[in-house]
């Protein structure tokens, strides 16, 4: 019988495999050898406009589109697209033989409804985080996926965040050793009185109306931090027990909490599937702020700081902490040329935009796929369960394909 050490080995093993074939590599680097073009076309005219469509060489930005004429305009001047939409409908009404993909990057709400519609059309998918927003999305999204073949990514930052780069491919090469505790948190001062009652802050639309993000519960957007478990060991959360915590005079202040949330801030103690720990923050009320973590493991453990802060590995039990120069990954042959440069979270940008270009050119499923889309989200729902029953242990239901 095969000792616990040779099973983890075995499954860093298989985690590394994958992980360096889906590493984004200049086009060229993959199986395929034609010149084919992916055709995207773009929703949402906020976060969406900050991706690299236009500077892969085997990229075209063929259509945009947002409910909001400003938002419109954005889409249009930065992609250089003229080929217009005031929605979503209408653009896959008038486009859908013209495209290959849509990155949709609507609100937090639409997700899966989005991706639904754009899947019966034939097309591929890169989304926006969370994946999904209840359960019955998850499993719906997941069907979808097994149903139609179709190519689906999340475009999570933290995957290609410098740091979480440099961790997983330290996990590769066995540097940890057994990595059996995480430390994983996103933190976003944003529930507070100056930017809720702005009301050209993103807890508005246009119109005036509230937006999705008011009340929103902070576990329900639990992938900047589970980003740097599951995209560096590739393990499972399988159970979890979360507490949370919210001022009600500063959850007053929102005009619709459609959740009926009462927590700003949440934080879980989570099991993974090989048996580690992991500690998971999300809080939207603190003096803090920024995606991070810290690993650490029999061998080796890896501080990931704030920018312009060190970054601290202990090498060896015995050995002293020593400061570590991340590699500037995107000034490499990673990226072609035009997309060298930094971008933002942590210039996870460029590689977001070249893994899903390169996924589609090269015919095979991209990095974040759906199985890794959902196994950063999931926990963060069931967590968000626990927290409102006291912290009570819950089980993660796994939506892993059936082996």
């Amino acid at each position: 019988m095969a000792s616990r050490r040779e099973f983890l080995t075995a499954a860093a093993m298989g985690v590394a495999a994958k992980a360096v074939s889906a590493t984004p590599g200049y086009v060229g680097h993959g199986s395929s050898t034609s010149d084919r073009k992916i055709r995207i076309g773009i929703v949402g005219g906020g976060f969406g406009c900050n991706f690299y469509w236009h500077e892969h060489p085997r990229c075209v930005v063929e259509a945009v589109t947002d409910l909001y004429p400003k938002r419109r305009k954005r889409l249009q001047e930065v992609y250089g697209c003229d080929n217009v939409y005031e929605s979503m409908e209408k653009m896959l009404q008038e486009k859908t033989n013209d495209l290959d993909a849509v990155a949709v990057f609507s609100g937090a709400l639409d997700h899966v409804k989005h991706t639904r519609m754009c899947f019966e059309r034939g097309l591929h998918v890169i989304a926006a985080v969370p994946a999904c927003f209840t359960m019955e999305e998850a499993y719906e999204l997941k069907e979808l996926k097994e149903t139609t073949g179709l190519r689906y990514m999340m475009a999570e930052t933290s995957y290609y965040n410098t740091a979480c780069i440099y961790a997983r491919e330290l996990f590769q090469k066995g540097g940890f050793g057994e990595l059996f505790y995480s430390e994983v948190e996103y933190y976003h001062d944003v529930y507070r009185e100056d930017i809720i009652n702005d009301p050209t802050s993103n807890y508005y639309h246009p119109d005036g109306s509230a937006s999705w993000r008011q009340g929103f519960p902070p576990m329900h957007y639990p992938t900047h931090a589970l980003g740097y478990i599951v995209g560096v060991t590739g393990e499972r959360i399988v159970r979890t027990s979360a507490l949370g915590w919210g001022d009600p005079a500063e959850m007053a202040m929102f005009e619709a909490n459609r959740y009926q949330n009462p927590f700003s801030n949440a934080g879980a103690w989570m099991q993974t599937d090989q048996g580690h720990i992991v500690r998971c923050n999300m809080f939207w009320h603190i003096a803090a702020g920024g995606e991070r973590a810290n690993w650490f493991g029999e061998k080796g453990t890896f501080y990931m700081t704030r920018p312009g802060i060190h970054r601290v590995i202990w090498d060896g039990r015995n050995s002293k902490p020593k400061e570590v120069t991340l590699p500037e990954y995107w000034n490499t042959g990673r990226l072609p040329p035009a997309m060298r440069h930094e971008s933002g979270h942590g210039s996870s940008h460029t590689f977001l935009t070249a893994e899903f270009v390169n996924a589609l050119v090269e015919d095979r499923e991209p990095a974040i796929d759906v199985y890794e889309s959902l196994a950063m989200t999931v926990p963060g729902i069931v967590s968000h369960q626990s927290a409102l029953r006291n912290g009570e242990q819950m089980e993660v239901p796994q939506l892993d394909p059936a082996t």
